[in-house]
């Protein structure tokens, strides 16, 4: 599982320009992609960290905060540009298996580490808008 997490002053996405989650006022936007041999653990991990990841204001985390969360699925963190121009998404975890985890990550987020969590749309052609605060991007593995 990989995560993109971004320090923002705001955040949006829509579908088919409808507002599907926000994030209202400074806090972390979240794109995640899952692999093949993700589960549970991976879940657990990425939303420790980014419950944890003392990267907002005055050195605070999320939690410390209350910081809002917006969590978008991207099957595109996991292309593969080695060969040729166009990517190979091969590593990418089919739907099936990854909307589950990504619903997970987020109950993870607002049950364990009690932080509001707004998704995007699973599969949807998504248009994501932020204001990366600093600019401020980290990626995490697990």
């Amino acid at each position: 599982m990989r995560a993109v997490v971004q320090r923002a002053s705001s955040g949006r996405v829509t579908v088919e320009g409808e507002e599907v989650g926000a994030l209202d006022g400074p806090g972390l936007v979240v794109l995640v992609g899952v692999t093949h041999d993700d589960g549970p653990v991976q879940v657990a991990t990425i939303a420790k960290k980014v419950a944890t990841l003392r990267i907002l204001a005055g050195e605070k985390s999320a939690v410390d905060l209350g910081a809002g969360v917006l969590l978008i699925s991207q099957f595109t963190l996991y292309a593969d540009t080695a060969k040729g121009r166009r990517p190979s998404w091969n590593q990418a975890a089919p739907g099936p298996v990854a909307q589950p985890l990504v619903e997970s990550l987020a109950e993870v987020l607002r049950g364990e580490h009690g932080l509001k969590v707004a998704t995007g749309r699973f599969g949807a052609d998504m248009q994501v808008e932020l204001v990366n605060d600093g600019p401020m991007t980290i990626l995490i593995e697990a």
